[in-house]
């Protein structure tokens, strides 16, 4: 049975219990393994959910690679070599300070804790912090033994950066370029939570932008504002979005400047990708424990360098939550009819077009035929352009909220009249404005008001 898709209650603000119910009840997003009781901080993705997080990484790519000249990809492993993270430093210095209480036995990040010595969740005392590594350990072979050991991959920049003389020597690409890549990433998180922010399951959008030393400030910000209007462009509001720079103190090992882009979500400021400048160090580290030469020759200077590096990196399962956030509104009902009330609150995702999991609904007024054959007519036609949902269930005023709800941009009536003029009405879910379209027409039309 359907649930409700308004209420008599005026419209509030976006809650993360709002959200959650949301993404359970539509198809978004569910508990990994619910049935058993569910695994803290995984997450399975739905029908809907599944496509839109494609859509997500489909924009990224298109606008990382496909749109420029000077970007490449690659889709490097998740295991990699041991000495890989010792290189990189994730073996010595990818940890947390863990604290437990005495009583119930619950773990916290030290700097996570208001007050160092109480347990925040019963007031018992705290051990003294340890250090705990988050990457995951798993074996090759067949027998468990330290030979064997792997790390599964906390970040996807590392298959880059030992994959730098492979994609340069194979591309022919010359000082500024970048490789991307999208992917799997793992991190045993002592805390989680708010949903999909931070699991220990992830994935995670990079590239690594190889610029010659002493140009690397200026490609650093130039690529904090590219990221923020990419943002801007899918649909998140600017006054979302704020900059923040670290400080000194908390810069990385590797990073010489560091800017997060935050964005406001229903807790508050949470960071939705950072861009760091993380100079020469990582191919540097490399190329020493490789003994491999990772230089580039520059035939402008005629001289061997090591690049810079600037690195944009967002998290797929962050930017689908703040689209998400950003996009859920409340408000009061415009329509009347169709079994709504006036006073009604109308559930809208106004997700951008290119983010959106289904483009358009099909709707036949009623489920007699002859309509209905036309109507699944009309529904093949379309689904060998875009994602469409057939839609004949309940009262057409119902069918609407329906697709408001998950953030279909575009319905398309067939009624009784479609018949006799071979017409069909298309109505838009932000402005909620109807026009009759003929039959013939109907492709050209939506994609004019899909993709502009």
């Amino acid at each position: 049975e359907d649930v409700p898709l308004t209420t008599k209650a005026q419209p509030g603000p976006v809650t993360m219990e709002k959200l959650t119910s949301l993404a359970k009840r539509r198809g978004f997003v569910f508990q990994s393994s619910e049935i058993y009781g569910g695994l803290a901080s995984t997450w399975d993705y739905g029908p809907l959910g599944v496509l839109m997080k494609q859509n997500v990484k489909a924009a990224w790519w298109r606008s990382m690679v496909q749109e420029r000249d000077d970007i490449v990809g690659l889709d490097a492993a998740i295991l990699m070599h041991p000495k890989v993270w010792e290189a990189s430093g994730h073996v010595a210095g990818f940890a947390d300070a863990l604290v437990e209480c005495k009583s119930c036995n619950h773990r916290f990040r030290e700097d996570q804790l208001d007050d160092a010595k109480a347990c925040p969740d019963c007031a018992g005392e705290l051990t003294e912090p340890r250090m705990f590594n988050l990457m995951f350990k798993t074996f090759v072979g067949p027998v468990e033994e330290d030979a064997a050991m792997v790390y599964l991959r906390p970040e996807t920049a590392q298959g880059i950066f030992v994959n730098f003389e492979n994609v340069q020597t194979t591309t022919r690409k010359k000082l500024p370029f970048g490789i991307a890549q999208m992917g799997k990433s793992f991190r045993n998180e002592i805390t989680t939570g708010n949903f999909i922010f931070r699991c220990r399951e992830f994935e995670q959008m990079e590239m690594e932008f190889f610029v010659m030393p002493g140009d690397d400030d200026k490609w650093f910000e130039r690529w904090v504002q590219a990221r923020v209007d990419w943002w801007v462009g899918l649909g998140i509001r600017r006054e979302s979005l704020r900059l923040r720079e670290h400080g000194p103190e908390e810069l990385s090992h590797y990073s010489k400047a560091t800017t997060d882009i935050e964005f406001k979500f229903a807790w508050g400021w949470g960071e939705l990708e950072g861009i760091a400048n993380r100079t020469d160090f990582d191919l540097k580290q490399h190329a020493k424990h490789s003994g491999k030469s990772l230089k580039y020759f520059d035939e402008a200077s005629g001289e061997s360098v090591v690049p810079y590096v600037i690195e944009p990196a967002s998290g797929v399962d962050r930017g689908f939550l703040a689209f998400l956030t950003d996009a859920y509104e409340e408000e009061q009902d415009p329509s009347a009819g169709s079994g709504q009330a006036k006073d009604d609150v109308r559930t809208v995702l106004r997700l951008h077009r290119a983010i959106a999991p289904i483009k358009v609904a099909v709707l036949p007024l009623s489920r007699k035929e002859p309509l209905q054959e036309l109507a699944q007519s009309v529904y093949a036609d379309l689904r060998k352009h875009w994602f469409v949902q057939y839609d004949a269930a309940q009262s057409i005023g119902r069918r609407y909220r329906r697709q408001d709800e998950i953030g279909t941009p575009l319905c398309v009536t067939i009624d009784f009249e479609s018949l006799e003029d071979r017409q069909v009405t298309i109505r838009d879910r932000d402005t909620m404005e109807q026009v009759r379209v003929a039959i013939d027409e109907l492709v050209p039309a939506l994609r004019q008001r899909l993709e502009g």
